[in-house]
């Protein structure tokens, strides 16, 4: 009896050890948000139309201090008005047309730069430089916080409370959105900051090591030790389960660097209200016109009409259906699928009408048997939501000879 309580209370006590698993943010201590949430010290410059520069504090990088050069844009007035915090993506920079078009539509904007650059090239206090060579480099537990991922994100984080800052900003009503890397910051920093009210993920999500454009060049040639300490620390697998606020994820079937399963399995982490628009071929670029991510953002921080929102994807037979979330009636309902295997950015998708019987959209499987699937609705504004994907695990066939 003695032996028996000795092992029960052995196994509580293991049952009890945290386990570090994706999305349960393990590390997300790297970031000091009791720190990182008080506003740095800042210069702004002389406003043009809608539009100032600024630069701010940012992390000591080699034990030196550094600056981040941010464009700051607010509309005509006294507010308060929502707020926007830009990350632009690999090859891109603090954009000042992307700070006018948010403060153009009443909120105030910031976008600022995270490769250590300002507008006349490389700042002589800036951080670490956005190359591949940089993002991946090899380091110890200890160096960390030397790393590109760590800067990026401490200097969104920063902006986040820089912007919250200022008189004319309402700092309870702040959104983050970001494209490509800015994508892959931005499912990290909505786990991690949850002052955001809102956050938008454009084509970069989590998984990298699994499938995505880096992980053939670069993480599979990694020692493994190097691989498993940069997953855990920057892969944003490990972070995005701990979003609290409405996010929306947009991306492309044939995203040529964030993968369609590598992209649902980071959905999957969100317990938070999430919506999800996977659109036939989605062109990849620093595009920040996209009306869906608008419309989600205006919803959430000014109260207009919530868009549509597909729920899970559910098979009956030879039949897919997933239920609307709002009473509008979509102007089109349609099945996507390919049938195609392969790399992800390779395949052909192909579209076919569904139908909307009350609140369910439904769809008959094509006879194509296809390998990922799922439904799409299209709203009066042109706006596309997607149920979740079903992907079908296809087994490889070994045509060697023997």
């Amino acid at each position: 009896m003695v032996i028996r309580r000795f092992y029960t209370v052995i196994i509580l006590c293991i049952l009890a050890l945290p386990i570090s698993v994706p999305g349960n943010c393990a590390d997300q201590k790297l970031w000091d948000m009791k720190l990182l949430s008080k506003a740095p010290a800042a210069v702004f410059g002389e406003k043009v139309g809608l539009v100032q520069t600024v630069v701010y504090e940012g992390e000591p990088f080699g034990g030196k201090p550094t600056h981040v050069f941010a464009y700051y844009a607010a509309p005509s007035g006294t507010g308060p008005f929502p707020g926007m915090v830009l990350v632009h993506g690999g090859g891109g920079t603090a954009f000042s047309d992307w700070a006018k078009h948010w403060a153009e539509r009443g909120y105030a904007a910031i976008a600022m730069d995270l490769s250590g650059n300002g507008p006349q090239g490389r700042l002589p206090d800036g951080g670490p430089d956005q190359s591949d060579t940089t993002k991946f480099r090899a380091f110890g537990d200890n160096e960390a916080k030397e790393m590109w991922t760590y800067h990026a994100v401490a200097a969104v984080i920063r902006a986040h409370s820089l912007l919250e800052s200022r008189p004319e900003v309402d700092k309870n009503r702040i959104g983050l959105t970001g494209i490509s890397w800015g994508g892959y910051l931005t499912s990290i920093i909505a786990g991690v900051d949850h002052r955001f009210k809102v956050a938008v993920p454009v084509y970069g999500c989590g998984f990298l090591h699994e499938d995505s454009y880096w992980k053939e060049p670069i993480l599979d040639k990694m020692p493994m030790e190097q691989r498993d300490r940069w997953v855990k620390y920057f892969d944003p697998s490990q972070y995005i389960g701990g979003t609290k606020c409405p996010i929306l994820f947009l991306n492309g079937t044939n995203d040529f660097a964030y993968t369609l399963e590598s992209y649902r399995k980071g959905y999957d982490l969100v317990h938070a209200p999430k919506t999800l628009s996977v659109q036939l071929r989605l062109p990849h670029g620093h595009i920040w016109t996209f009306g869906i991510v608008d419309a989600f953002v205006d919803n959430i921080l000014t109260g207009k009409p919530a868009i549509e929102r597909l729920g899970t994807t559910r098979v009956k037979g030879s039949t897919v259906e997933a239920t609307l979330t709002t009473s509008t009636v979509p102007t089109k309902a349609e099945l996507y699928y390919t049938s195609e295997s392969g790399k992800w950015q390779e395949r052909k998708w192909l579209n076919i009408p569904a139908k909307v019987e009350g609140k369910r959209v439904v769809a008959e499987l094509p006879a194509a048997k296809p390998t990922a699937y799922y439904l799409a609705v299209t709203d009066v504004a042109g706006n596309i939501v997607t149920s979740r994907p079903v992907i079908v695990k296809v087994e490889r066939v070994n045509s060697s000879k023997h």
